[in-house]
């Protein structure tokens, strides 16, 4: 009986939600074979891709004014990021201007006052979110992709 309330309880945690975008990635991934043919196409079929309104720049202006390749772009990225670490392109741009991990890793200490369980369950709340937001617009990319190229059925 247990096994069954873990399943559940698995199902909605960080390293599935992780694998489920990964996998929905590298799906999009095999099935994109010519990302150049999805350059200035909508994701969305009722929206048109207009030029970036320089007024406001928020995310919603930021994520509503891309198209597909440039989803398809962000989201192996992303997917490089979580399969690979951060932490190098962190460091490269830290040394760039001047700043190393030793001297933020002093500042943090210092910061020590906070809640560190109650911000990290923010955080692990939020990822799990935009995670989940990121597969959906993965899979909504490899699905329109199949309906431009004419293999929508499969």
């Amino acid at each position: 009986m247990m096994q069954i309330s873990d399943s559940y309880t698995q199902k909605n945690s960080l390293f599935s939600t992780m694998n489920r975008f990964i996998g929905a990635v590298k799906n999009m991934d095999q099935t994109v074979m010519v990302p150049s043919l999805i350059r200035d196409v909508p994701l969305d079929e009722e929206k048109e891709v207009s030029p970036i309104k320089s007024s406001g720049n928020g995310p919603t202006n930021y994520f509503s004014e891309r198209d597909m390749y440039s989803y398809y772009v962000l989201l192996k990225s992303i997917r490089n990021d979580m399969e690979w670490g951060i932490l190098q392109a962190d460091e490269r741009r830290k040394e760039k201007h001047g700043v190393n991990a030793l001297d933020i890793s002093r500042n943090e200490a210092e910061d020590g006052a906070e809640d560190l369980e109650e911000l990290f369950r923010f955080h692990l709340s939020g990822l799990n979110t935009v995670l989940s937001k990121l597969t959906g617009k993965a899979n909504t990319l490899t699905n329109r992709y199949k309906q431009e190229i004419g293999i929508g059925g499969w």
